[in-house]
């Protein structure tokens, strides 16, 4: 198997955009954009599996680590705060703060818990409807 294969999961830093994501590498020239995560890692893959094909390798979403700019997210959305947040989700919110400023980096698992805390504070103000008398 080719030592591309055997280096582990390659860490992609993911950035968020007026229309969605931006990702790149630091390891490889590859950068990529999506209108979701998994457009995201269909799009990486196939940017890394382009740049190997002399080396006949395939990359998949199994082959990459999602890194996500805490800080330059929270200052996207501005709205969202993370205090907010970090309770709506259990997070104790001096941690997410550590993560917001780059103190301390959050586990693969803290992060898929932020972003499902997100996703569902988003679909839950998606479903609202506002009236006015």
């Amino acid at each position: 198997m080719n030592n591309l294969k055997k280096q582990g999961k390659i860490p992609v830093i993911v950035e968020v955009t007026n229309s969605g994501y931006s990702a790149f590498t630091r390891d490889f020239p590859v950068y990529t954009t999506g209108s979701s995560i998994t457009e995201v890692y269909a799009n990486i893959s196939e940017a890394m599996s382009l740049l190997h094909e002399d080396e006949q390798v395939e990359y998949g979403p199994q082959n990459f680590t999602l890194k996500f700019d805490f800080q330059q997210f929270f200052s996207h959305y501005r709205v969202l705060n993370a205090k907010f947040l970090a309770e709506r989700i259990g997070l104790n919110p001096s941690l997410l703060s550590q993560y917001v400023s780059g103190t301390k980096e959050p586990s693969p698992k803290q992060v898929l818990r932020i972003i499902n805390g997100i996703n569902a504070l988003g679909e839950e103000l998606a479903s609202l409807t506002l009236t006015t008398k």
